[in-house]
């Protein structure tokens, strides 16, 4: 815990965020839609594709974006700027899957469904806080979750697909083949997660 007293009492001075989220709050008043509306669904890739298996997740996403997906989807791929993904997040989604290539400690390839757990910033120390502001790009996902959920545009339910890479950094070679081979299994959880979310019926193996 950060130890900041009663933070009801913080002005907007003293609140580093303030103008973030006063970016996010609405306008105008937008009228309630008759009838059911398609849950809004957000699959986001980041990454570097000219990094390796940092490229994990743009690969993904570009499949993604070749197949028929349920209504409400949409998927796009941020780059590694996660100031992309904040302003997306602010058109409003019910729920959100993030792909990227994650250091875990586990075998080369494998991948993982992670249940994220975004801190809040009023959790945070100050200097925490201010670091934020310093970061213009929020180049990881972690900044840019913690500022979507600053900004109250973090949906609840977020999932990571995450794959353990090889080599992440290394600029200018193709990804490894393990990770290639996670592509595939990626978008397969992807499609079922999605299904799972909107009730569609299973789709049959290809």
């Amino acid at each position: 815990m950060s130890g900041l007293g009663n933070a009801a009492e913080a002005t907007a001075v003293d609140d580093p965020f303030a103008a973030w989220r006063a970016l996010a709050q609405p306008t105008e008043e937008v009228e309630a839609p008759t009838g059911l509306a398609p849950m809004r669904i957000l699959v986001a890739g980041v990454g570097n594709s000219l990094r390796a298996d940092d490229a994990f997740g743009v690969v993904v996403a570009h499949r993604l974006m070749e197949m028929e997906l349920p209504d409400g989807v949409k998927v796009i791929e941020t780059g590694i700027g996660g100031i992309a993904l904040v302003q997306e997040l602010q058109e409003g989604y019910d729920a959100m899957v993030i792909i990227d290539a994650v250091d875990r400690g586990r075998p080369p390839g494998h991948v993982m469904l992670i249940l994220l757990d975004v801190p809040h910033v009023d959790d945070m120390e100050w200097g925490q806080r201010y670091d934020f502001l310093a970061d213009v790009h929020l180049a990881t996902p972690e900044r840019a979750l913690i500022m979507s959920k600053a900004l109250g545009v973090l949906p609840d339910n977020t999932l990571m697909v995450g794959c353990q890479p090889v080599d992440a950094e290394t600029p200018g070679i193709p990804m490894s083949p393990e990770v290639t081979a996670a592509c595939d299994v990626a978008v397969r959880e992807i499609l079922r997660h999605l299904d799972e979310l909107t009730g569609s019926a299973p789709r049959k193996e290809q």
